[in-house]
């Protein structure tokens, strides 16, 4: 057993057809059919029950990927464990919720001083998002702060000011409280806070909509199919082109932190350990007073 078969196994059971699995890791299917029938044959097991819509995994296959998880996040920690101090190399993969405005920033910062990182961006909510870095899928993720788990720690990214978001056409909260709430689903921070508020005002009956775009959510935010909650930051353009208006909330629902989290068990790699630098090397650029030249 190598740890290419644990692979194409994982990308597998995670694609469920050969056919996207061999897409997504670039091999011919062939490769990925023998691979599978390979590992099949060393364990003496059937891993997948094969039918017209593509492959599931039997008891055993379900038993296998947990371990398979595990020993190739291992892996992938032990290749940067052991890589240079001066020039880190290899993967690294972050998670992200979808408004981090200083992101940009800090990507290109981070992929212009370590050319050798092969960095990966994944996006979701910050519950999944924190489930996904505890369960060794992701490195580390960009999320709000919330209540904070023991497993993990946590750096600061920024301070923001989430707001209420409408048509032009809206000109009050009392407007606003019969508004459909266009957001992401569940686990999503900012809907957790802007229901919170609701229940606050006795509001019980509001219409949600879910979407899985932000630039979706803001569109119809902006042609009046609804309201919602989101950075301040991420709104300053629409709100200065009258595209949108801007409802402030209470301090209690509005102030957030962006923070990045981390496993606390898991290695400090070089990767991982120069991406927080650059994170707080891009807050302290922020927090630098102004200096005016005279002549």
């Amino acid at each position: 057993m190598n740890l290419k078969d644990l692979e194409v196994f994982q990308t597998v059971a995670n694609k469920g057809t050969i056919t996207k699995a061999a897409k997504h890791l670039n091999y011919v299917q062939s490769n990925i059919t023998s691979r599978i029938q390979k590992l099949e044959t060393e364990l003496n097991t059937k891993l997948f029950n094969r039918h017209q819509r593509g492959m599931t995994l039997t008891p055993e296959g379900k038993k296998l990927v947990t371990y398979s998880e595990k020993i190739l996040s291992l892996a992938n920690e032990m290749q940067k464990v052991l890589q240079s101090k001066r020039d880190p190399a290899g993967k690294l993969e972050i998670g992200t919720v979808e408004t981090v405005i200083k992101l940009p920033q800090i990507l290109a910062k981070y992929n212009k001083n370590y050319q050798h990182v092969d960095l990966s961006l994944y996006t979701g909510v910050t519950n999944q998002l924190q489930k996904d870095v505890l369960n060794h899928k992701l490195d580390g993720a960009f999320v709000i702060e919330t209540v904070q788990h023991p497993d993990l720690i946590s750096h600061l990214v920024c301070q923001e000011e989430l707001v209420l978001i409408s048509s032009q056409h809206l000109s009050s909260l009392e407007d606003i409280k019969n508004e459909p709430f266009l957001c992401f689903s569940e686990g999503c921070a900012y809907r957790a806070r802007l229901e919170t508020w609701y229940f606050d005002q006795n509001i019980t009956n509001f219409k949600v909509m879910e979407f899985g775009s932000f630039e979706t959510i803001l569109s119809s935010v902006a042609v009046g199919l609804g309201v919602t909650f989101v950075p301040k930051s991420a709104v300053s353009r629409m709100a200065e082109r009258d595209m949108i208006r801007v409802h402030h909330l209470p301090d209690k629902y509005s102030h957030i932190n962006t923070i990045f989290i981390r496993r606390a068990n898991a290695y400090l790699t070089t990767t991982i350990e120069k991406f927080i630098d650059t994170i707080e090397l891009s807050r302290y650029e922020d927090t630098k007073p102004l200096t005016f030249g005279f002549p």
